[in-house]
């Protein structure tokens, strides 16, 4: 669980980065616009791979996947890994929010928390709709 203190900090930091553009002068504010849309992007990049890499992981624990797998050749089984990680990481974004994000960027035990939390949610229906 985060601390009151990193609570605090994140919520400073997403309030400084909000009203960043509001103090920037004509013309600074879309690049103030462009670095902070940026350095979003770049976080759930690093999200998406984690929540893929945490997949990969927790894919291989799946009694269903276990079975399934048996009858598949490496390459077979690389490609319905890679069908069903990238499903779960797309649906990563949609399921945290700007704060969760924040907080994961301050508190390494925190992200790892979220990614599994997240993968643990869309795994299973992600799988689902693989196999049907």
């Amino acid at each position: 669980m985060i601390t009151r203190l990193k609570l605090a900090t994140a919520t400073t930091l997403l309030a400084t980065v909000a009203l960043a553009g509001c103090a920037t002068t004509p013309g600074a504010n879309d690049t103030a616009v462009n670095t902070v849309g940026t350095a979003t992007n770049i976080g759930m990049n690093v999200f998406k791979v984690a929540v893929d890499t945490t997949c990969r992981t927790e894919i291989e624990k799946q009694k269903a996947w276990r079975l399934a797998k048996v009858a598949m050749t490496a390459e077979q089984q690389e490609a319905a890994k890679t069908k069903v990680c990238g499903c779960v990481s797309e649906q990563a974004p949609q399921q945290v929010g700007i704060v969760e994000m924040t907080n994961a960027a301050i508190d390494s035990k925190y992200r790892n928390q979220l990614v599994a939390q997240v993968v643990t949610k869309s795994l299973q229906s992600c799988y689902s709709s693989m196999i049907k």
